[in-house]
């Protein structure tokens, strides 16, 4: 894979992946706007899945989790402008204003496709990306500037960015339940649930009477077994969307529990 980035400063950048495909499992910990110059890419969250492209806009928030597959389209690589909304800026941003935020369960992603005030906005950074001195504020301006036309065009925006509360302690098998196909380290299912990875760990021994390694390998498996047989997909898209990194390994796994390799399935015949 060939990936190039080139920054305006470290919150707002201009991203590009060359090569045939590029997956990976995330937890945003900043709110993140979205600008598709060229390609595409899946986002796969728990209760939903998302396919952007070429002009597409969006505003991923913060401690999502969430598995994203990117694609060159049309013989174009998968491009994107990037600007990240950091609590330090969004704090700075609110604390003249008066937002009394609610919290909220899984926001979801907001899109704003081709909207002029927006995309203006975002297109305006690109003569930036191919200057070596850029003044000192434009990227607080830029970003100041987007936070504004966001809070135009959707009023609910406010309730997510002035919120800068941390995750607290949640029922953990409500949320691994839920979240098990997104392949992170434990310590971040820790916090995204409240938890020390201490905690963590005894918690779940407790809750699952296994461990969480163990436990996630056999709830991707049958979640796999399921897409493949039900939902008629091939093993290559089942293999990254259930949380394993590579083919070899989801069908070594797969044969291990099941007694078959899943390329043996007459749904994939």
């Amino acid at each position: 894979m060939e990936y190039q980035a080139r920054y305006i400063t470290e919150d707002i950048k201009l991203s590009s992946y060359e090569d045939q495909f590029f997956k990976s499992d995330i937890m945003f910990d900043q709110h993140m706007l979205v600008w598709f110059l060229s390609g595409e890419t899946k986002i796969v969250q728990a209760d939903a899945t998302c396919l952007f492209g070429k002009g597409d806009i969006f505003l991923i928030p913060r401690n999502q989790l969430a598995t994203i597959i990117n694609y060159p389209k049309d013989g174009e690589p998968h491009k994107t402008v990037v600007m990240h909304l950091s609590l330090e800026t969004l704090k700075n941003f609110y604390a003249d204003k008066t937002i009394d935020p609610q919290p909220q369960n899984s926001p979801k992603i907001f899109c704003f496709n081709n909207h002029p005030l927006l995309e203006s906005c975002l297109a305006s950074l690109i003569p930036y990306f191919d200057m070596k001195d850029i003044p000192e504020d434009i990227a607080a301006i830029k970003i100041t500037e987007a936070i504004s036309i966001l809070r135009t065009l959707d009023k609910r925006i406010d309730q997510l960015l002035a919120n800068f509360e941390e995750p607290g302690k949640i029922n953990l098998v409500d949320y691994m339940e839920k979240n098990f196909m997104f392949n992170l380290p434990l310590e971040k299912f820790g916090y995204l649930t409240g938890r020390s990875l201490t905690t963590f760990k005894r918690d779940f021994k407790k809750a699952f009477t296994m461990t969480p390694q163990r436990w996630l390998t056999y709830k991707r498996l049958e979640l796999a077994y399921y897409q493949l047989t039900e939902k008629k997909k091939k093993p290559l898209e089942v293999c990254y969307e259930v949380g394993f990194e590579n083919l070899s390994h989801f069908s070594f796994a797969f044969k291990k529990q099941f007694g078959f390799a899943p390329s043996l399935l007459k749904s994939n015949s």
